[in-house]
C-alpha cells in the first residue's frame, strides 16, 4: 500500500483523509460493482488519484462515500438472493458451515461498519458496530433475549464477536429485518454511532433491510459455544457472484438429478421426524388417558368420602341435641352430682364440637380437592382433544408428504430412464460412427485401387500406341 502515498513533501489535510479512506477500502472503491441479471460485474475505475486536483471528482469523499454505498447494497442484493436459491435448492436447515450463509455475514458486517465513529479508548481508536446492534433492545422488547443471550455468551472477548453472534441469533430468530427497519428509522440515535453519509443514514441502508425480508423463509441453527467470532476475518468472496457460462452449462443436467436427490432424501429425513412425532403423541395422549382414568376413580373415591363425612356429621348432630334434651328432662339431683353432670355434659358438649370443627374442615377440604380435580379433568380433557387435533393434521402432513415422495421417486425413475434412453442412442451412434468410419476407409482403400488400375491402363495405353504407328 505504500505505493498509494502521494509523493509530496508536506502532505495536506485533505491528502491524508484520501489516502486513509483509500487504504480502508480501496478494495470498494477502485472497482464499480453492478448488477448484470443475475451475476455480479466488476467496471474499473479510473486510477484513484491521491494528489490534490480540483478537476478529478474520484477525490471527493461524498463520491467515494457513495460509490462505496451502491456497492455494498449490490453485494446485498447478490448474497441475499443467492442465499435464499442455494437454500430454497439444498431443502434443509443451514448451519455456520455453509458458504453463501458466511458470505451474507461478511457483507452485513461491511454494510454496518460503514461510516462508523471512531471511539477514542486507551489502546487506540476503536470501530465497533456492537453499540448500534445494542440500541434495538430499547426499540423492540423482543430484541432483549438475543441481546442478554450474546452478553451471556463466555467465548467472546470484543464488541466485533458480539455483535457477530447477535446477527446469528437474529438470523434464526428470523427478526433481523425487523429489527434493522426499528434501527434505521431512528436516525437521531444512529447519528451517536455513524456518519451523516454513512450506508445506515442513508436510502441504501433502508434498501437492505427491506430486502432482510425475504431471509425469513430459511432456516438456519448455530452453535456459537465452541466457534472463535472474535478472531474472524471478513472479507468478501467475489469469486462466488461472478459468472461463468462454461461451468454453468455443463453441470445443468447434473444439478437437476441432485436437486431430485436431495429433495427425495429431505423428505424421507421430514417422514421419519414426523413418524417420531407421531409416535411421541400417541404414547402421550395414552398416558393422558391411563391419568384422565386414574383421576375420575379418586374422585369417585372422593364423593363417596364426602357422604361418608356428611352423614357422620349428621349423627353427630342428632346425638348432641339428643343429649342436651336427656339433660333438661332429667331430675334434678343434689348440688355436687349435678355439677359434675354439668361439666361432664360441657367437656362431651366441647368435644362433639370440635368434631363438628375438625369434620367441617376436612369437608370442606375435600370439596376444594373435588372442585381441584374438575378442573384438572376439564383442562385434561382439552389437552386430549388438542393433542387429537395435532395427531390428525401430522397425519394429514405425512400423507402429503408421502405423496409428495412417491412423486419424486417417478420423477427420479423418469430422470433416470431418459439418462438411459440417451446412453444407448449415443452407444447407436458409436457404433454408426465406427461402421462410417470403416466404410470411408473401404472406399478409400478402392480409390486407391482404382488410381493404379488407371496408372495401369494408362501405361498399356501408351505402349500400344506407339505399336500401331
Amino acid at each position: 500500500m505504500s505505493a498509494l502515498t502521494p509523493p509530496t513533501d508536506m502532505p495536506t489535510p485533505t491528502t491524508d483523509k484520501i489516502t486513509q479512506a483509500a487504504m480502508e477500502t480501496i478494495y470498494l472503491c477502485k472497482f464499480r460493482v453492478s448488477m448484470d441479471g443475475e451475476w455480479l460485474c466488476l467496471r474499473e475505475l479510473d486510477d484513484i488519484s491521491l494528489t490534490p486536483d480540483p478537476e478529478p471528482t474520484h477525490e471527493d469523499p461524498n463520491y467515494l462515500m457513495a460509490n462505496e454505498r451502491m456497492n455494498l447494497m449490490n453485494m446485498a442484493k447478490l448474497s441475499i438472493k443467492g442465499l435464499i436459491e442455494s437454500a430454497l435448492n439444498l431443502g434443509r436447515t443451514l448451519d455456520s458451515d455453509y458458504a453463501p450463509l458466511q458470505q451474507f455475514f461478511v457483507v452485513m458486517e461491511h454494510c454496518l461498519k460503514h461510516g462508523l465513529k471512531a471511539k477514542k479508548t486507551f489502546l487506540g481508536q476503536n470501530k465497533s458496530f456492537w453499540g448500534p446492534l445494542e440500541l434495538v433492545e430499547k426499540l423492540v422488547p423482543e430484541a432483549a433475549e438475543i441481546t442478554a443471550s450474546v452478553k451471556d455468551l463466555p467465548g467472546l472477548k470484543t464488541p466485533v464477536g458480539r455483535g457477530r453472534a447477535w446477527l446469528r441469533l437474529a438470523l434464526m430468530q428470523k427478526k433481523l429485518s425487523e429489527y434493522m427497519k426499528a434501527l434505521i428509522n431512528k436516525k437521531e440515535l444512529l447519528s451517536e454511532f455513524y456518519e451523516p453519509n454513512a450506508l445506515m443514514m442513508e436510502e441504501e441502508g433502508a434498501i437492505i433491510a427491506g430486502l432482510l425480508v425475504g431471509l425469513n423463509v430459511i432456516d438456519a441453527n448455530f452453535c456459537m459455544k465452541g466457534e472463535d467470532l472474535d478472531s474472524q476475518v471478513g472479507v468478501i468472496d467475489f469469486s462466488m457472484y461472478l459468472k461463468d457460462g462454461n461451468s454453468s452449462k455443463g453441470s445443468e443436467g447434473d444439478g437437476q438429478i441432485t436437486a431430485i436427490l436431495d429433495q427425495k432424501n429431505y423428505v424421507e429425513e421430514l417422514n421419519r421426524h414426523l413418524n417420531a412425532t407421531v409416535n411421541n403423541l400417541q404414547a402421550k395422549v395414552d398416558a393422558l388417558e391411563k391419568s384422565n382414568t386414574k383421576l375420575t376413580e379418586e374422585l369417585a373415591v372422593a364423593n363417596n368420602r364426602i357422604i361418608t363425612l356428611q352423614e357422620e356429621m349428621e349423627r353427630v348432630k342428632e346425638e348432641s341435641s339428643y343429649i342436651m334434651e336427656s339433660n333438661r328432662k332429667a331430675p334434678k339431683p343434689d348440688r355436687t352430682s349435678e355439677g359434675q353432670a354439668l361439666s361432664e355434659a360441657r367437656k362431651h358438649l366441647k368435644e362433639e364440637t370440635q368434631l363438628r370443627l375438625d369434620v367441617e374442615k376436612e369437608l370442606e377440604i375435600q370439596i376444594s380437592m373435588r372442585q381441584e380435580m374438575e378442573l384438572a379433568m376439564k383442562m385434561l380433557e382439552k389437552d386430549v382433544c388438542e393433542k387429537q387435533d395435532a395427531l390428525v393434521s401430522l397425519r394429514q402432513q405425512l400423507d402429503d408428504l408421502r405423496a409428495l415422495k412417491h412423486e419424486l421417486a417417478f420423477k427420479l425413475q423418469s430422470s433416470d430412464l431418459g439418462v438411459k434412453q440417451k446412453s444407448e442412442l449415443n452407444s447407436r451412434l458409436e457404433e454408426k460412427t465406427n461402421q462410417m468410419a470403416a466404410t470411408i476407409k473401404q472406399l478409400e482403400q478402392s480409390e486407391k485401387d482404382l488410381v493404379k488400375q488407371a496408372k495401369t491402363l494408362n501405361s498399356a495405353a501408351n505402349k500400344l500406341i506407339p505399336k500401331h504407328h
